[in-house]
């Protein structure tokens, strides 16, 4: 009898010690694991820097974002392009900006504006251009884009407002300082910029 008890107390004792290293080991592993996720979100974690106090941001999956930071890259494109001065170095600092976002094309088109003495009546005339985006649709399976939305010219005289649809594509490249999206848009070109209304203003 007492062999007996003996045996049953150790295998009960083997038992209990093999449990508590399983146990054990499993509580490391969760520990282990618990302690990778956390690190795994600190990292995507980020602090933003307002007015000299951190703010902290997460980060989310680039490729969710990407389609808000195409968009915002056109519309940027268009109203630094757009928007326009009776000013000399006001024009050429926009659109010394503008030139960063986009391709060739964008050089292009403003080449033929100047030519056809665009910016010198927009000097002249005192005028001020600005836009008005409409909408920005997104062809994501041929990288192609379409921009509509309204020019506004604001003379002494009369506001004119114009239409204006544009269209072009859009590609991946390495983020810059002068191209924080990332962005380059390519082969763009003006489709219609047809005058949609001519308003005298009321001159007292």
């Amino acid at each position: 009898m007492l062999i007996k008890n003996l045996e049953q107390r150790i295998k009960i004792n083997k038992i209990v010690s093999l449990g508590s290293i399983g146990f054990a080991f499993f509580i490391v592993i969760a520990g282990f694991f618990f302690a990778y996720r956390m690190i795994q979100d600190s990292r995507k974690s980020i602090y933003i820097l307002d007015n000299g106090v951190p703010v902290l941001a997460k980060q989310t999956d680039v490729l969710l974002n990407r389609p808000v930071e195409y968009k915002a890259q056109i519309e940027l494109f268009h109203r630094l392009f757009f928007t326009l001065a009776p000013d000399d170095s006001y024009i050429k600092e926009n659109i010394q900006k503008s030139l960063y976002l986009i391709d060739d094309s964008g050089k292009k088109e403003y080449t033929n504006l100047r030519e056809k003495g665009f910016y010198n009546q927009i000097v002249a005339s005192s005028s001020m251009v600005s836009i008005h985006t409409d909408s920005i649709s997104l062809d994501r399976e041929n990288n192609k884009f379409q921009f509509f939305g309204k020019q506004m010219i604001s003379r002494k005289s009369s506001v004119i407002t114009r239409k204006l649809f544009t269209e072009g594509f859009f590609e991946d490249i390495i983020r810059s300082p002068n191209n924080p999206h990332g962005v380059l848009l390519k082969n763009w070109r003006i489709i219609n910029n047809e005058e949609l209304s001519n308003q005298s203003k009321n001159s007292y």
